[in-house]
């Protein structure tokens, strides 16, 4: 039998570092130290938290952020040992355990760390249940009917599947025969902007916004009109103001959930006058609601689409993020059988079909409750990982710059409090590898005096040791030097 290794330390209850995070770093520094090495077993759950007089669920909580930060590895009915396959910035050296634990000691770490734009945390993804369903489809005994090319708009019964959790969880009436499968949310930002505007056309977009949607938009000579956003959202009095100016605006594109890259969202006073300026106008709402999933509070505000009233509408949504990054299912819906008749169109020329197999795999883990699960797991995990980086931008940031505490997502919204030069703080980010999406590629005209700091795919390790960063820079910007 293995011999358990012993853990000597004990928990500070008046640290401001959680009792679990007291736990993983002692591991984690231990295991820096040597004392520790691959495959040695780590004590259980139950035992290691008779050992520190705390509640097994706190144990459970810092063998999960081990396991997620690749420190360990779980075997079934074995244990929790420490990973044969250790991070590629470990590096050996000498730790001293106490000041471990109280304080934050950073290492050489030769990668940039990478602020981007909200990517989910692909070590938590439930990859071992889609490879197993992915093999279980495609050895089928009826795997030859999916070889052939099959419905345009994606699996029949993936549809359904989508139809009834945009109907149940978001509140919306859709049918399978209104859904588009695609290979990611922005092929159908590309399909819907090809399939509905002309040139000539105007789109009114949110000023910041999401250029990538942006760039689909006036692919096809349609104009961008850029509206400012607040705490509440997009101005609607702003668009009413060009509306009476009779311009020719066919289309609203919005992130109404939690607004990209601010995340504000949209009040309900103005959701509704959208809805009747859309009705009145003709106007369609392209809804990209991109972040839907990780909700933190009661649930999530519905969508735009899911108001019976609006007549013209298509949603945007993802799997990107439920299940992998790399997974590309994404998802359109509408009501416009016309527009959907020309997005087909449009797909067969680019793409006859999406990955049928993949569909049919994903299907099998929503059918089995592996997504729903999953969601669960991860809403927990991300919400505690939000908190963490609340807690370190309250530490390192309150000084210098402005931020609130989303109700979800996987990202904050940060705003210096004096006007900064963003070539000069991106350059010196960069000299400590930290790397941030320039807040040129926010803004329609003009430079956006913010940025967005998102948590999702980073360690909290990483977290820990970059916003400290961040926050001596802004702050020496901000004082008009900067730091040593």
């Amino acid at each position: 039998m293995l011999r358990p290794w012993k853990l000597e330390f004990k928990i500070d209850k008046k640290s401001s570092k959680a009792v679990y995070l007291q736990i993983a770093d002692t591991i984690i520094a231990d295991i820096r130290s040597g004392r520790l090495r691959a495959g040695d077993v780590l004590p259980g759950s139950r035992i290691l938290a008779s050992m520190l007089e705390v509640n097994r669920n706190t144990v459970v909580e810092a063998y999960q952020v081990l396991i997620n930060e690749d420190w360990a590895i779980s075997k079934e009915r074995k244990g929790i040992f420490v990973s044969d396959r250790l991070p590629s910035s470990f590096e050996i050296y000498p730790v001293d355990t106490k000041a471990r634990i109280n304080d934050h000691i950073p290492y050489a770490d030769p990668f940039i760390i990478d602020f981007d734009d909200g990517h989910p945390d692909s070590k938590i993804a439930p990859i071992t249940e889609l490879a197993r369903a992915y093999r279980q489809i495609f050895d089928r005994k009826a795997r030859w009917q999916m070889m052939g090319y099959t419905d345009v708009h994606g699996d029949i019964e993936f549809r359904r599947a989508i139809s009834r959790m945009l109907n149940h969880q978001r509140g919306m009436d859709t049918t399978e025969h209104e859904i588009s499968i695609t290979r990611g949310s922005q092929m159908a930002m590309f399909l819907t902007a090809k399939s509905l505007l002309n040139p000539g056309d105007y789109v009114v977009v949110e000023n910041p916004g999401y250029k990538p949607a942006w760039k689909a938009i006036e692919h096809t000579g349609a104009q961008l009109l850029p509206i400012s956003v607040d705490q509440e959202g997009i101005i609607v009095e702003d668009l009413i103001q060009i509306l009476k100016k009779n311009k020719k605006i066919k289309a609203i594109y919005l992130t109404p959930h939690r607004q990209y890259p601010t995340t504000v969202t949209l009040s309900l006073a103005r959701r509704l006058k959208l809805v009747d300026l859309s009705n009145e106008y003709g106007i369609t709402i392209i809804e990209d609601d991109y972040d839907n999933e990780f909700h933190f509070g009661y649930r999530p505000i519905l969508p735009l689409s899911s108001f019976a009233e609006l007549d013209n509408y298509v949603y945007i949504g993802t799997m990107s993020k439920v299940v992998a990054p790399a997974l590309r299912i994404g998802y359109l819906a509408t009501k416009d059988t016309l527009l959907l008749e020309k997005i087909g169109e449009l797909r067969k020329i680019i793409d006859v079909q999406g990955d049928v197999i993949m569909e049919q795999a994903v299907l099998e883990l929503i059918k089995e409750g592996a997504v729903r699960k999953h969601i669960k797991r991860a809403t927990i995990h991300y919400r505690n990982k939000r908190d963490f980086v609340y807690r370190l931008l309250k530490q390192y940031m309150a000084g210098c710059a402005d931020f609130n505490l989303p109700d979800g997502g996987l990202a904050f919204w940060i705003t210096p409090k004096a006007e900064l030069n963003w070539d000069i703080v991106t350059d010196l980010l960069l000299d400590h590898k930290i790397k941030i999406i320039h807040p040129k590629h926010y803004g329609f005209d003009q430079y956006i005096n913010g940025f967005r700091l998102s948590y999702g795919s980073l360690s909290e390790e990483q977290l820990d040791q970059s916003i400290k960063v961040i926050g001596e820079i802004l702050s020496g910007q901000h004082q008009g030097s900067s730091p040593a």
